[in-house]
Order: structure tokens, then C-alpha cells, then sequence
């Protein structure tokens, strides 16, 4: 039979409300007694029904987190930061997936939502529109880490991607660059845009023409950076990759091995996530080294502060970053 709060305050001789101060960390209960409780909770093997203290306290203490791909790299470390914060703060965390389809990200939101967590983190990803309607019409604190959303008013955690890829691409053209090609990869149209435009502006501080076709958009896999190379180097001419999946460079940069195309005099690559990927491939791949497990951390902080009602001094908060230069670059 299942163990209830019931049978251990009359094991312990404790009223149900002194178990409720012991399982909720409550100071106000005498050392004795509180370790009599725990003794008999141990004993009985009672576990606190998450539902019905969530009934009680209108909190589940339950932290929703949806993510486009779990198998991603870049993802699974946002949420490596998220998870063990939420740990600390005594948190437990809902994962879904979304397979960055749209559809899926908003009965994932709404599922979230009748489940009755506290708070919800998106983890990357571009947010349809349905999915923020969805959002500024519900009570929910909503905290968004790896991207951001234009006009949402999101509370968020990120870098200053603008000024990272200016800084990257400036070293480029530096060391002699004249084509430097940027490769999406679906994390957030909204930061991608953020990447273009810094990458316009160095093009334009060294009074070089940029061209659309210096842009491509592919899936963050293995073959889609495989595939969107050999097209680029069959019909362009290109000096530099800059791609936002460390598993598309992979892609890429295996295509420029099996060309014989040496690294980095002839073609240069760089990704902008920084995971165990750039250091496993061989040349290293020079990176932005985004602080994604920081960034998981500081998100999920940001959050406990909006679902304890705690002042929020900053809602958009900006981390540093730094450019690991390895040897697929000048």
C-alpha cells in the first residue's frame, strides 16, 4: 500500500502539519524532531506526492524545458547548466523535444502549461508566433537561453553575437580574407540575424563588398555541412566558413579534407559554439566560445528569481565570450 503523510506523522506521534515543515525545509521544527521524522520517513520508504503538494501550495516545484533537438550538442550542454541549477534550488526538470518543428514546440509549451510547472526555459530555438502569443497570454514565467526573439520581451541570457562575429570576422580580413561566408543552422532566426549584421558591418569597416550570396542556410547536422560545402566550393569563391553547428563544420570540414583542400592556407573555418566537437576534429576548429553551460545556469537562476517573486535587477542578461583561435584559421 502506498505510504501517506498520514502514516508518518503517526509513526513519528507528529502532527501532518510538522511533516509538512520537515519535507519543505521549514527551521521552525525542534532538531530532535526533525530527525525523528526523517528516520521514519526513511523507514517507510514515504514519497511526498508532487501532485497533491502542488494542489496544496499552488507551486510543483517543476521546471518545464523545451528544446529543439536534445541530441545537439550545443543544446544538451545549455541544458547540462540548466538542470544542475534547478537541482540546487531543488527544482526538477520536464525535458520535451521539438525536432525544431513548430507545431510541436506549442503543444509542448501548452502540455507544459496544464501540467502546472512553475516556470518554463526555451533552450534555442526560433519560437513561432503562436507559441509567444501563447506565452504572453499565460501567467507562466517564461526565461529564454541560446536565443532571442524580436519584440517578445522575453526575460533572456545570451552573448553580444553581434559584436563576437565582428570581432572574428575583423581578424579575418586582417589575415588577408576577402570571402568570408556565414552558414546558418536553424538555432534562431532572430540571432542569426544579429550574426549577419556583424558580419556586414566588418565587411564594411574594411570597405569590402558583401553579397547575399555570402549567406546559406542549412540543418545543423553532420551532412548538411557536408552538402552545403561541396555546393559553395563548386560554385563560389571562398576564404572563410563561419557556421553556427560545430556538427555541420564537421561536415564541412571533412568535405575539404577529402578535396585535399589544406587548412588554413587555402580555406579557413570557424563555428560559433565551441562544444567537444572543435577540439575532436583534426585541424582544431577556431571558435566563438559561447559559455553554454553558463548560460543554462544563469537562465535557470534568472528563473527561480521570477517564480519566488524575487527583484529581478536585469531580465536580459548578456555573458562574455571569448574566440578560441585553433588552427583552421591564420
Amino acid at each position: 500500500m502506498t505510504v501517506t503523510i498520514y502514516d508518518v506523522a503517526r509513526e513519528a506521534k507528529v502532527s501532518m502539519a510538522t511533516v509538512s515543515r520537515v519535507l519543505n525545509g521549514n527551521p521552525n521544527v525542534k532538531p530532535e524532531t526533525r530527525k525523528k521524522v526523517k528516520e521514519v520517513i526513511k523507514r517507510l520508504n514515504y514519497r511526498p506526492n508532487a501532485i497533491a503538494r502542488g494542489l496544496a501550495s499552488k507551486k510543483t516545484t517543476t521546471v518545464g524545458v523545451i528544446i529543439p533537438d536534445i541530441s545537439n550538442l550545443y543544446y544538451s550542454s545549455l541544458a547540462r547548466g540548466l538542470d544542475d541549477i534547478a537541482e540546487m534550488y531543488n527544482y526538477q526538470t520536464i525535458i520535451t523535444n521539438t525536432d525544431n518543428n513548430p507545431e510541436k514546440e506549442r503543444d509542448s509549451f501548452l502540455n507544459l502549461v496544464s501540467k502546472q510547472v512553475d516556470g518554463i526555459v526555451f533552450l534555442g530555438g526560433t519560437i513561432n508566433d503562436e507559441t509567444i502569443e501563447d506565452i504572453k497570454s499565460s501567467n507562466i514565467p517564461v526565461v529564454i537561453c541560446g536565443t532571442s526573439e524580436k519584440d517578445a520581451n522575453l526575460p533572456s541570457v545570451n552573448i553580444d553575437y553581434f559584436k563576437a562575429i565582428k570581432e572574428v570576422a575583423s581578424h579575418l580580413f586582417d589575415q588577408g580574407a576577402k570571402d568570408v561566408y556565414f552558414v546558418k543552422a536553424l538555432y534562431s532566426e532572430q540571432l542569426e540575424r544579429h550574426i549577419e549584421d556583424g558580419l556586414k558591418e566588418a565587411y564594411s569597416d574594411y570597405s569590402l563588398p558583401f553579397k547575399e550570396e555570402y549567406t546559406e542556410e542549412v540543418a545543423t547536422h553532420y551532412h548538411a555541412g557536408r552538402e552545403v560545402f561541396d555546393k559553395l566550393m563548386d560554385s563560389q569563391n571562398v576564404d572563410v566558413f563561419i557556421t553556427m553547428s560545430d556538427e555541420a563544420a564537421v561536415g564541412m570540414l571533412h568535405g575539404a579534407l577529402d578535396r585535399g583542400i589544406s587548412f588554413p592556407n587555402r580555406l579557413q573555418l570557424v563555428s560559433c559554439s565551441n562544444t567537444r566537437l572543435v577540439h575532436m576534429m583534426r585541424p582544431p576548429v577556431t571558435s566563438i566560445a559561447i559559455p553554454l553551460y553558463d548560460i543554462g545556469a544563469v537562465g535557470m537562476r534568472l528563473l527561480t528569481k521570477y517564480m519566488k517573486d524575487e527583484p529581478v535587477d536585469e531580465p536580459n542578461v548578456i555573458l562574455p565570450y571569448t574566440i578560441e583561435y585553433r588552427s583552421s584559421t591564420k
